[in-house]
């Protein structure tokens, strides 16, 4: 049976990541794996009828325990004898790619989840980090890129064979209706400690400079209203310089540190309002689930972002480092519960275009075309 090797860095769960290329992999006919970061795998692969492959990959590029992940990954794709790769991530498009290229895999497919390169990046990224994906993708016969910039980026690149560069609409999410009955609602909100009349913002994601959630805290100390509560789901190295930076501003009880969470659709049902004030992002994934549970949101001016939000119309967009404009925005949407209503509505109109059945039909093109005669 020929065999297809879907590659990430890190995974808890088999999620909307990859099952899309899991489900059009097994439908030509594929025997599907996976390889990532699996040490705190929480999910049954047999329910989704795939092996997967423990590799010891590092998130950061510049850790040596990518040079095992590396060696552990050759040795796995040279085991196995796969016919396709389809890589994600930098740091597993890296080791992927490499890896393939070595072992004479047939096809090679990376999906840039956002190039370090973008708009507004450091000059080491515009420089070292562009010239590292115009290398790669000589070993890439497909690339495949979830926002607007990064396809434009990439096809200037030359790849292998001549290859294609593909848009797809980010990795689709469940955009059918999802509502808390009253007494969950209530029940969940009593649980952290918040109270009927308090407005509840949130953001998710890892706990990293990235991220830039120290704006987030610093737009909500502007506002110095203690109706106001700040819901940070995730976990990372800046926990504690974001908790002291909290206590600072002395809104330590009104920024709460949930760490992860696997009720995120319940957390965004009773939430108010999406605070998100990061750097740099691809087409991210918090972001479209706050709008498909259709909470306005205010957020930074950068890409990805500004491929879901338009400003004035789902919600407001701002720099990342406009902390007076954040926090203007937010108590806007305090003040105006109509126009928080009216955001959130459009928003649930708007996302509809990344359905996670619409990314399934994308990719099963993708891989028919691609892949045939392999």
């Amino acid at each position: 049976m020929k065999k297809l090797l879907f590659i990430s860095n890190v995974s808890r769960k088999i999620t909307n990541f990859s099952v899309p290329s899991i489900l059009a992999g097994q439908r030509l006919g594929y025997e599907v794996h996976l390889a990532a970061n699996y040490s705190h795998f929480d999910d049954e692969p047999k329910r989704y009828g795939v092996k997967i492959h423990h590799i010891d990959i590092n998130r950061n590029p510049f850790s040596l325990a990518n040079i095992k992940a590396y060696k552990q990954m050759l040795a796995l794709i040279r085991r196995e004898k796969y016919e396709v790769i389809h890589c994600n991530t930098p740091i597993g498009g890296v080791l992927g790619r490499l890896c393939g290229k070595r072992a004479n895999v047939r096809k090679i497919i990376y999906t840039a989840h956002g190039f370090h390169f973008y708009k507004g990046a450091p000059l080491i990224n515009r420089t070292l980090f562009r010239w590292a994906e115009q290398w790669m993708a000589h070993y890439t016969d497909v690339i495949i890129t979830l926002n607007k910039e990064d396809y434009e980026e990439a096809q200037k690149f030359r790849l292998r064979n001549d290859g294609r560069v593909y848009f797809v609409p980010g990795v689709g999410v469940d955009t059918k209706p999802y509502r808390l009955e009253a007494k969950q609602r209530d029940d969940l909100r009593n649980s952290l400690g918040l109270k009927v009349d308090d407005i509840v913002l949130i953001a998710m994601g890892d706990l990293i400079r990235r991220k830039n959630y120290s704006a987030s805290i610093d737009a909500l100390a502007r506002l110095n209203n203690p109706k106001l509560h700040f819901l940070i789901c995730g976990e990372g190295p800046e926990i504690v310089s974001l908790k002291e930076r909290a206590k600072k501003h002395g809104i330590e009880n009104q920024v709460h540190f949930l760490g992860f969470r696997d009720d995120i659709k319940k957390l965004l049902g009773i939430s108010d309002i999406f605070l998100f004030t990061t750097h740099q992002e691809g087409l991210p994934r918090a972001l479209m689930e706050a709008m498909a549970a259709g909470l306005p949101c205010v957020v930074s001016r950068v890409r990805g972002n500004v491929d879901l939000i338009e400003n004035g119309k789902g919600g407001f967009l701002h720099d990342p480092d406009d902390i007076d404009g954040f926090a203007f925005s937010i108590n806007t949407l305090v003040q105006d519960v109509r126009l928080r209503q009216e955001m959130g509505k459009n928003n649930i109109e708007r996302i509809k275009d990344y359905d996670i059945e619409i990314v399934k039909m994308i990719m099963q093109n993708i891989y028919e075309r691609e892949l045939a005669g392999i």
